[in-house]
């Protein structure tokens, strides 16, 4: 896999696209039936995921858990402000939210806000218990607003334009 990015990011072609894009949406499926749907035979197709991995486009495997079927239905997204955004006090908030494992994502903003959280609970009282608790005691939270989620309309793995 050539690299003709000036990024360093790995060049694919239409047969790694079409193995990316079968492997977002089954993971599991055997190397006989990925070749078979991409047009490739076995050999080929299993080289090609293993430089995709290796390039760290693949980036792992893993189990697509259902939060409904969990008992986990409660999404909230936080706007965050800090006191402080010098670098140590950035690192510091980052490195303490990764703990919290009710913040399902974590990114930092540019706008009138420093980070936004999506957040999944059980019920609002458990979230509510979340604030209080985790978020609101991260070092140089100023203040934070919650805007409550009462649909996902979408809802999709990151496949954009593979």
């Amino acid at each position: 896999m050539a690299s003709d990015d000036p990024n360093g990011l790995p060049a694919l072609d239409q047969f790694d696209r079409a193995i990316l894009r079968e492997l977002s949406a089954q993971g599991r499926m055997s190397l006989t039936e990925l070749a078979a749907r991409v047009g490739l035979s076995k050999t080929p197709v299993a080289a090609r995921v293993r430089r995709l991995e290796e390039a760290g486009v693949i980036a792992g495997y893993r189990a697509v858990l259902s939060p409904i079927r969990l008992g986990l239905a409660h999404v909230v997204f936080v706007e965050v402000r800090l006191a402080d955004t010098r670098e140590a006090a950035l690192r510091a908030f980052n490195a303490a939210v990764r703990a919290i494992p009710e913040v399902e994502e974590c990114h930092m903003i540019a706008g009138g806000f420093d980070y936004l959280l999506k957040v999944r609970t059980r019920d609002i009282a458990g979230y509510r218990a979340v604030l209080a608790e985790s978020i609101s005691a991260l070092p140089h939270v100023a203040s934070s607003s919650t805007y409550v989620a009462m649909e996902a309309v979408k809802d999709d793995a990151p496949a954009g334009e593979i």
